[in-house]
């Protein structure tokens, strides 16, 4: 009820509204898509309210929202029992969503390619050796690692792009990813001999050298290589099986 004279209006903090409820399941939401684009969940993963609510210390509603929400955007699958799941690994899916990120995060690095000064490139080969020295260790925390280095690496470029329209796009793309990120990770991790950043190391140069056609031959070359890995080994399974 509100108080005589405006009492409770004069002692409003100037600048500042009401918390709604949408502002907790919007940061929820915001941790949830970042650990999908970290890598930080496997293809197949039951992700269950409760447990996440107890994880994030918040209640269920803004982990059903936030959950729906990514369902929406489709970076998990919904099941029953009030659960989700992030989506399993396919051949078709795989195809999809190689295609659609040469496409889109090819054209953030032609955009960026002029933008990126000394700093932003030291930056670029200061990530890029922090995730081969993070794939020299072969202990259990690196496909997390390197997967978070890969996302700050490339993010680092497709932000100097300057394309607003295009960055929620790639994030998008990015939370669908994440599995695929984590796979080829994990894949790397078994097999020492394959090299995982060289890619990144020719596309600095190109970036330097303000190439930008070489830059995003390099970038495609990056993508596709990933790719192939999880393709070979889902071929090797079928195989097997």
């Amino acid at each position: 009820m509100a108080e005589p004279g405006g009492q409770a209006e004069d002692r409003a903090v100037p600048g500042l509204g009401r918390v709604g409820r949408e502002s907790l399941q919007e940061r929820v939401h915001q941790e949830l898509a970042r650990s999908l684009m970290h890598g930080a969940f496997s293809a197949g993963q039951v992700l269950r309210m409760q447990a996440l609510a107890d994880t994030l210390d918040v209640s269920i509603m803004p982990v059903r929202e936030a959950l729906a929400r990514l369902v929406s955007e489709g970076a998990l699958e919904t099941l029953p029992n009030r659960s989700a799941r992030v989506p399993l690994i396919t051949p078709e899916r795989l195809e999809d969503l190689a295609q659609a990120r040469c496409l889109v995060e090819g054209e953030l690095v032609r955009l960026a390619t002029p933008r990126l000064d000394a700093a932003a490139l030291d930056e670029l080969r200061r990530l890029t050796s922090d995730c081969e020295a993070a794939f020299d260790r072969l202990d259990s925390e690196q496909a997390t690692e390197t997967s978070v280095l890969n996302h700050k690496f490339h993010f680092a470029i497709y932000r100097a792009a300057g394309s607003a329209v295009l960055m929620p796009v790639v994030r998008s793309l990015w939370m669908q990813s994440g599995p695929y990120v984590r796979a080829s990770a994990v894949i790397y991790g078994r097999n020492p001999s394959l090299t995982a950043v060289h890619h990144h190391w020719a596309l600095i140069e190109a970036l330097a050298a303000g190439d930008a056609q070489a830059a995003v031959a390099a970038l495609h070359a990056d993508i596709t290589q990933s790719f192939n890995l999880i393709r070979g080994d889902m071929a090797r399974e079928d195989a097997d099986g």
